[in-house]
């Protein structure tokens, strides 16, 4: 049954509730989390079980010992940010996590005080939700393409195309050795290794790849891992390599805000920014503003 059908006939179900039931009925549909049961798949559940093995092997901010770029770049931010992988906790885990002691949404703006405000969080991987999104909802029919996720780390991107999308391949591009093995050690682990492949390498060197590339994924990819001047030098080599004709990127923020940041102009004639219908309810861990972070283009 398509949305139109469905919507008739939920219409023709609540035109035999009786009138006194109908507010009680409404506010049932909006607030309970009941009606979330049926978002939950055996492809949600089985990208869950990932993100629960992942949690075990890596420390609760999912950040390496290695990773001290990115770690000093969250710590020069203006209010003090923390990393929270969105792939291995929803915000009801991070809410346990809190009531336990094992987290905090809050810093102290004067220590031993009560003035305290709001940590900033951020995620270099997408939520299972925003996985779904993207695959199901912002991208087209896959089969028979090439997806390409640059700075895959965790491997969501990759699981969660395996799962949501019927692409022949997914490659994963990462500069950590540490996560490199991470990731193979899951595709091996959940048998996912015939459509996966994940690649310790630098962007930069994948010429090729990437004239072949049907889909380009790029969520967060450089800001806090990489140096400006080598930003600006990767950013180039996309924009002039990934040039297929009707191939697809997909960014994370858009591509706008990543270029004025690093203050690289966008090459007149390279791609045209597609719409994405945002207005999807996937479930009430789902935050919409996240969903509008994520950009669609298509290569002329």
């Amino acid at each position: 049954m398509n949305f139109g059908d469905a919507r008739m006939k939920l219409r023709e179900l609540l035109s035999t509730v009786k009138p006194p039931e109908l507010p009680k009925l409404l506010d049932w549909m909006r607030n309970s989390d009941e009606l979330d049961q049926l978002l939950v798949d055996n492809n949600k559940v089985f990208l869950q079980s990932i993100a629960e093995d992942l949690r075990a092997r890596l420390p609760i901010d999912a950040m390496l010992p290695s990773e001290t770029a990115a770690q000093h770049k969250m710590q020069l931010r203006e209010k003090p940010t923390v990393h929270v992988d969105g792939f291995l906790y929803s915000d009801e885990q991070v809410d346990s996590l809190c009531e336990e002691g094992a987290m905090s949404r809050n810093y102290c703006l004067t220590c031993g005080s009560f003035r305290t405000a709001p940590l900033d969080f951020i995620s270099h991987s997408f939520s299972v939700s925003e996985l779904q999104f993207l695959f199901q909802n912002v991208l087209p029919d896959l089969s028979g393409r090439t997806v390409v996720d640059v700075g895959s780390r965790l491997g969501a991107v990759l699981y969660g195309g395996y799962v949501y999308s019927s692409a022949s391949q997914l490659i994963g591009l990462e500069l950590s050795e540490d996560f490199v093995r991470l990731q193979n050690d899951i595709l091996h682990k959940y048998r996912l290794a015939d459509r996966i492949q994940v690649f310790h390498a630098n962007v930069c060197t994948q010429q090729v790849l990437l004239q072949d590339t049907d889909v380009l994924i790029m969520n967060n990819v450089f800001e806090y891992f990489i140096e400006p001047s080598e930003q600006i030098g990767a950013w180039k080599f996309i924009m002039q390599t990934f040039r297929k004709r009707g191939s697809l990127l997909v960014t994370v923020p858009s591509l706008q805000e990543s270029l004025d940041a690093l203050q690289v102009p966008l090459p007149p004639g390279w791609v045209e920014e597609l719409s994405v219908d945002y207005n999807v309810y996937l479930g009430r861990d789902t935050d919409p503003e996240y969903l509008r972070q994520i950009h669609l283009y298509r290569v002329f």
